[in-house]
């Protein structure tokens, strides 16, 4: 009987433990602005890119090529880093303009691995940016993984493409 009893104040403890964790609140600082701080929901589409960031720069007012990755890699190669300081110098002459970085990666591998290493190489870019004093605020990413190759092949020349960190700008509404 007596075990009983102390089975029932442990439950009893333990659910009060829990609701308890639940009102509990954590204080933190001010939170950092997002462009957007929604992924792209279940019900949407892969590859919808939503227009939440206001209106799209035309390619013919600038256009930059994306930056390319090596195979399991998110570090700018010396090679690809030209790219950055045109995409700041724009930046810095039109302040109203927002930049999602998109990253990409080839189909090997597993999708959570490769949603993960767009991510990295979509935030190797910014941190590029940020070095060469573009802010923070100015700049989102977004990862695609394996699901917008630029180029549907299955060879190495296509995997090549599909390694990238995508440039999308927008003005602010």
């Amino acid at each position: 009987m007596a075990n009983v009893g102390r089975r029932i104040i442990l439950i009893a403890g333990c659910m009060l433990a829990f609701v308890c964790a639940g009102c509990w609140s954590t204080k933190s600082g001010p939170k950092a602005e997002v462009l957007n701080p929604d992924a792209i929901g279940e019900d949407m589409p892969l590859g919808a890119r939503p227009n939440v960031y206001g209106t799209p720069v035309a390619k013919s007012e600038f256009s930059v090529d994306p930056v390319y990755f090596g195979y399991d890699s998110y570090q700018v190669a010396n090679s690809e880093l030209n790219k950055l300081p045109a995409v700041a110098e724009f930046m810095r002459r039109n302040p109203s303009v927002l930049l999602v970085i998109e990253g990409h990666s080839d189909e090997r591998g597993t999708r959570e691995y490769n949603m993960s290493l767009g991510e990295h190489r979509a935030l190797a870019v910014r941190a590029g940016l940020v070095a060469l004093r573009i802010a923070g605020t100015r700049m989102q990413t977004r990862s695609f993984g394996e699901e917008l190759p630029a180029d549907p092949g299955h060879g190495e020349q296509s995997w090549r493409s599909n390694r990238r960190g995508e440039f999308v700008f927008y003005r602010k509404r």
